[in-house]
């Protein structure tokens, strides 16, 4: 069905440009681009998240702040210090809020070496755009009703589309910090919630993740799969992306 595919192609392009984007280069910085690829993924995480646009300022200082304090009360959005994942969310769209809007000072080793686009962060960040793209989204859906007879039923999936971006961050931060299995001791409570992780491309190898935050591929184990990782070495392969070098130890 038609709308199937509008959700399904709107779930996963935003969450490519959020654990591509958003999380791999604007907060690790694990690979580089040049200046015209970075604008053009800025404006696609844009187009893709639509009225959640999350910007990769307030994301990277947010998610290093994760890294470091962990599961911790300072931590922006851990699962186990709110009592549940909507009140995670909350916290962390405050914290989020304080840093995008410039209310509050970051602390500086989190404040430094991402993408910043002033005019777009202003336009993604306003409710115009934020209103405009929801109206899009409810159009969509309307004229599926009327003219491809579509399931009333299906109207319930515009919340998500308005909120894609949050939706993403609250799977991954409530569920890899609370379901699945741990491969390392990460003195936290990281899990990787799938071993093959086709639902959030890769997002949830947490456990993975918080002991080798610098790695490319979140998968650490043979069986494990990191869907966002064979992307990325294409890309590279294209020259889009220039890989780091790997150090290794004498």
């Amino acid at each position: 069905m038609i709308i199937l595919a509008f959700f399904f192609a709107h779930w996963y392009i935003s969450l490519f440009c959020q654990t591509f984007f958003l999380h791999r280069y604007a907060a690790h910085k694990m690979f580089t681009m040049n200046m015209f690829w970075e604008k053009f993924f800025y404006l696609l995480t844009y187009v893709s998240q639509g009225s959640s646009f999350l910007s990769p300022r307030g994301y990277a200082i947010l998610h290093r702040m994760h890294h470091a304090y962990s599961d911790t009360d300072k931590d922006p959005h851990s699962p186990h210090h709110t009592e549940n994942v909507f009140t995670m969310m909350w916290k962390t769209k405050d914290i989020y809020n304080d840093y995008v809007n410039f209310r509050k000072d970051p602390e500086p080793q989190f404040d430094r070496n991402y993408p910043y686009w002033k005019a777009l962060e202003n336009i993604g960040d306003s409710w115009p755009s934020r209103i405009a793209w929801g109206t899009f989204y409810v159009l969509v859906y309307i004229a599926a009703f009327i003219w491809l007879d579509m399931h009333w039923a299906f109207f319930f999936l515009l919340p998500i589309h308005f909120l894609m971006g949050p939706v993403h961050g609250a799977i991954v931060n409530w569920s890899g910090h609370k379901y699945g299995y741990s491969n390392f001791d990460n003195h936290d409570k990281s899990k990787n919630s799938l071993i093959m992780d086709v639902l959030m491309m890769g997002e949830l190898f947490q456990n993975n993740h918080h002991k080798l935050p610098n790695r490319l591929n979140f998968a650490a184990k043979w069986f494990e799969f990191d869907p966002t990782y064979p992307i990325i070495k294409v890309l590279s392969w294209l020259n889009i992306i220039q890989l780091k070098p790997v150090k290794v130890k004498a």
